[in-house]
């Protein structure tokens, strides 16, 4: 199972978000976690790409107009993956 942080930004845009946006989001990072167990590409819902500008760093989109930011941080636990969440919500973030 991947490990997992995330920054004070990410915390306070989650609380801003609706509660059907959390939910699609939650849904989107099980979706997300069950491809990085599965060691596969990330299925094409998911649209996880580099963000321009920003090396390292990552966007999920979780909805039409929902996106999170993420980078891979240094392993917690042997062979596992970690991730930490950067931002959350609309197109904006970026």
């Amino acid at each position: 199972m991947p490990t997992y942080e995330r920054l004070p930004r990410f915390i306070k845009d989650f609380g801003a978000l609706s509660r059907e946006q959390q939910l699609l989001f939650v849904a989107a990072v099980e979706k997300f976690v069950a491809d990085l167990q599965a060691g596969k590409r990330f299925r094409k819902g998911l649209q996880v790409k580099g963000v321009q500008g920003s090396p390292g760093v990552y966007e999920l989109t979780w909805a039409d107009d929902g996106r999170a930011t993420f980078s891979y941080g240094k392993p917690v636990r042997d062979g596992e993956t970690h991730v930490i969440w950067h931002r959350v919500g609309t197109h904006d973030i970026l």
